[in-house]
């Protein structure tokens, strides 16, 4: 069992200008503006640093780790990156507003599990990805055995209801998906608390203002008494979530 998540796993850039954000994938130097491969350069070395930190073992080693994990084949990595026995660990609680304004909190959803994923609503690299196996992780469950999906938004130039229904639409998002967002500060105590790290920077560039967000892709798993019952960091299948989720009813 590890005690806790590393603090950097994945990044994304947004553009606040537009609905549609352009993005450089992880790992990928290419793009005609310096910045973007700067940012790339910073994703990978944060994804670097953060399964080196998770898994007590040196960046070089990391870097082999996460290339065995690309390949489809290998077991290597597979699973929760980090667990917790029931009732060892309650998960931090939270009042933020759904993309309906309606309040969303992990207290109120006592009694089904949850999964407290953080997004970023204008994301079009890994989010999406994340959101689609967790989309699969709920449609292969009976009814009476999904969990609640609860998304914390990492940008909080995104959380305007607009683009919170975007996603709902173009991601095709369960029902059982709720938005969390908030003020800054409502988001910045939720971050903390599940020891997700987010960093923005900001420049302007002919009178438009760029936001370029990195963050942790993780997503928890809590079980219906509102314990932690595990951890997995993207990139992660459906298939892993759901055998962990089944082993809270054995």
């Amino acid at each position: 069992m590890l005690a806790e998540p590393s603090r950097w796993a994945a990044g994304c850039i947004v553009e606040h200008s537009m609905v549609e954000q352009s993005s450089t994938p992880a790992g990928s130097l290419g793009g005609a503006a310096g910045g973007a491969r700067g940012g790339a350069r910073l994703r990978v070395a944060l994804l670097l640093v953060g399964v080196a930190a998770l898994v007590g073992i040196g960046a070089g080693a990391a870097a082999a780790l996460l290339s065995h994990r690309s390949s489809p084949s290998s077991a290597l990595l597979s699973g929760p990156a980090a667990t917790w026995p029931a009732g060892s660990k309650i998960a931090p609680d939270f009042s933020l507003r759904d993309q309906d304004g309606q309040p969303v909190s992990l207290s109120a959803l006592r009694g089904r599990p949850v999964i407290v994923t953080f997004i970023d609503p204008l994301c079009r690299d890994f989010c999406p990805l994340e959101a689609k196996v967790l989309n699969k992780v709920v449609d292969t469950l009976p009814q009476g055995q999904r969990p609640a999906i609860v998304a914390v938004s990492v940008n909080r130039w995104a959380n305007a209801r607009r683009f919170l229904l975007q996603d709902v639409t173009k991601w095709r998002l369960v029902p059982e998906w709720r938005w969390a967002v908030g003020s800054p500060a409502a988001l910045g105590s939720v971050w903390k608390k599940y020891a997700i790290g987010v960093q923005a920077t900001s420049k302007t560039i002919a009178g438009v203002t760029v936001h370029q967000i990195s963050h942790t892709e993780a997503a928890y798993l809590v079980d219906a008494s509102g314990h932690q019952r595990a951890l997995f960091m993207w990139p992660f299948d459906a298939s892993d979530v759901e055998r962990t989720l089944a082993s809270l009813h054995e």
